[in-house]
């Protein structure tokens, strides 16, 4: 499974993913780093097949007008520590790896819950 890290998301989060043994970018590591256009990232991760991580609401729009970026996790988290962030991927890791070998999905992570939409 590959993870790509949108700007506002940590970099701890990205070296952790890599610890548990996914591969994981940082856009700030390709591209324009942090001036890489969303339009851009969304085909990027497309392209390479990288579940793209983000806080940014454009994503979760552009997901279902144009079914881009494909693979999207959308934190509606506000602003939480990195260490909350992880714990909270490590207990829903299981379930997104499950999820990696469907052709489109989005998943929403919320304070109280967790959303999927696949497409």
């Amino acid at each position: 499974m590959r993870f790509l890290c949108d700007v506002h998301i940590s970099y701890k989060l990205a070296r952790h993913l890599i610890s548990l043994g996914f591969e994981s970018v940082h856009v700030n590591e390709i591209l324009d780093k942090s001036e890489t256009k969303d339009s851009d990232l969304s085909k990027y991760a497309d392209q390479n097949d990288y579940v793209l991580i983000s806080k940014d609401s454009d994503f979760r729009d552009s997901f279902f007008v144009k079914q881009t970026p494909k693979k999207l996790i959308k934190i509606n988290l506000g602003n939480i520590s990195n260490q909350e962030l992880i714990k909270i991927f490590n207990a829903n890791i299981e379930s997104i790896q499950k999820l990696d070998s469907k052709p489109s999905f989005l998943i929403e992570i919320s304070q109280d819950h967790i959303n999927l939409t696949e497409l």
